[in-house]
């Protein structure tokens, strides 16, 4: 696995959000610099250029000189602080971007290759790799660049300007060798608006991405590394609910967690395995409320409570 760093571009002016504080505006709970921070957690490194706050990881600090001078300013302040041969330049506001996405551009700027068995295609010697988004816009704050030509490109830039403060990306990019990758969809999406931070917590609220949303969001806040079964974990629910009594759903699966807790990894493996020993019992326990003679609950057959049967 490539070791890589990430430097997260927090400092924008935000005028088309009227000066709001965009890296704290929260979609599904979360601000939006923390949903960048967990899609890059496999950084060795996180640089976040922008004022500090409160964020879900630690990170190293950088301002550029002047603030608000821009993203090339921006992302020269960040680079400075960058360790790895590697480094992802994202913006602070990706609602949608995800672990793999960052994986992706990785693993594509290191193999040469970028895209599946079907749409494999040749990357090899680029300086960068780009995400382009579904109307063929390159998307230089969701990228993998190498370090050194990164760090070369931007003193040639400040050598040819003065300055860097005001310039834009786009000086830098058509300087580099470029590798494109297409982008995964809504990865690219970023709020600049309030109609477009209205359209991601819509989003998340759809039928079919809330509970992945939400399963997401809870163990980024918990701080979980873990492959989560829904599936499994709704059916417990539901055997508990209805076979025991609706509080048992909540209870059991809390229970459930704690157990494969104790049980040493932690892993998806010992999740499983509790929540098969806990369905088994919610199992025996709704067959024990049929006593009717001849069911599993009693298997006597032609039997009742009180009579001679029972007697003895």
């Amino acid at each position: 696995m490539t070791r890589f760093d990430a430097v997260v571009l927090a400092g924008g002016a935000a005028r088309r959000l009227g000066g709001a504080d965009k890296p704290g505006l929260s979609v599904g709970g979360r601000a939006l610099l923390d949903r960048v921070l967990d899609a890059c957690r496999d950084a060795g490194r996180a640089v976040v250029v922008g004022g500090r706050r409160a964020t879900s990881r630690p990170v190293v600090w950088a301002r550029e000189d002047p603030p608000g001078g821009g993203p090339l300013a921006a992302l020269a302040a960040g680079v400075r602080h960058v360790e790895a041969d590697t480094v992802v330049v994202l913006g602070g506001d990706l609602p949608f971007l995800d672990r793999a996405t960052v994986r992706g551009l990785v693993d594509a700027l290191a193999t040469g290759t970028a895209g599946n068995d079907g749409t494999a295609h040749a990357v090899r010697g680029a300086e960068a790799v780009l995400a382009v988004d579904a109307d063929g816009r390159d998307q230089p704050l969701v990228a993998a660049y190498r370090t050194e030509p990164l760090r070369r490109e931007i003193a040639l830039l400040a050598t040819e300007h003065g300055r860097l403060s005001g310039l834009p990306l786009r000086l830098l990019t058509q300087e580099l060798d470029l590798a494109r990758v297409p982008a995964q969809p809504l990865a690219a999406f970023d709020c600049d608006t309030w109609e477009d931070l209205a359209a991601a917590r819509a989003r998340i609220r759809e039928h079919g991405n809330v509970l992945d949303e939400w399963i997401t969001a809870v163990k980024a806040e918990l701080g979980i590394e873990l492959d989560v079964d829904t599936a499994l974990l709704l059916d417990l629910a539901r055997d508990a609910a209805h076979g025991v009594a609706r509080p048992a759903a909540p209870l059991t699966t809390f229970l459930v967690g704690y157990a494969a807790a104790k049980a040493g990894n932690g892993g998806p493996e010992a999740v499983a395995e509790a929540a098969r020993k806990a369905a088994a019992l919610a199992a025996r326990w709704a067959n024990e409320t049929d006593t009717r003679p001849g069911t599993e609950a009693d298997p006597r057959p032609g039997t009742r409570p009180g009579t001679e049967a029972d007697a003895g």
